[in-house]
């Protein structure tokens, strides 16, 4: 059996952390490792836990969900981030995934898209439900024509797409890492994208991928 899927939860109220892991924990392939109150419990939790998975509030005291998440990234690109919040603005939104958030998620949720969100990030994926990739497609798609992907970058952003990491991607194409961080710049340039999840999810929408 493979090893589950380890979870931190961020929430500034104790019940709905108390509820998050009760229902988490329902699933075999889940592990709540720990939990955290504020933006910089998260990111020093996820640092000294290194969990697979996050799953964050954005309105928080202090340092916020999307502080947090731009600190969590910028120190370990392996964690995956799930956001699950009441605010649904088309700012929060886009802020949330430009620093890195896979998944987003509107509180009320049915359990299983929950789940389904943890374990498609987990394994590399990116997760907007309907009414949140409308809202994002609407504000970041460039209004000029993309530039063309070179055919290696084409293979490059097909492995990003299936969450293989710089050094895996290298081995896979027989080329070095740097080469690959080259051309990881060079597609989210083209693609106009912030990060990898939104490269990916522009590429999908744009009929790239």
């Amino acid at each position: 059996m493979a090893d589950p899927i380890r979870i931190l939860l961020v929430d500034d109220h104790p019940v709905v952390l108390d509820g998050l892991a009760a229902m988490l924990t329902t699933q075999r392939d889940f592990e709540v490792v720990g939990r955290a109150t504020t933006g910089g419990a998260a990111v020093y939790k996820a640092d000294s836990l290194n969990p697979d998975v996050i799953v964050t509030d954005l309105e928080m005291p202090g340092m916020d969900g999307v502080e947090a998440i731009r600190e969590i990234r910028k120190a370990n690109e392996s964690i995956e981030i799930v956001v699950l919040t009441a605010f649904d603005s088309d700012d929060r939104i886009i802020e949330a995934v430009e620093a890195g958030a896979q998944g987003y998620l509107l509180k009320g949720s049915p359990r299983d898209e929950i789940f389904d969100a943890v374990r498609t990030v987990s394994a590399g994926g990116a997760l907007l439900p309907p009414v949140v990739a409308s809202r994002l497609l609407s504000k970041v798609r460039a209004p000029k024509e993309l530039d063309a992907l070179t055919p290696r970058e084409e293979e490059v952003l097909e492995l990003v797409a299936e969450g293989c990491s710089n050094a895996e991607i290298g081995e896979r194409l027989y080329i070095s890492e740097r080469t690959v961080k080259f051309h990881v710049s060079s597609i989210l340039a083209k693609l106009q994208a912030k990060n990898r999840t939104e490269a990916v999810w522009l590429a999908r929408e744009s009929g790239l991928l």
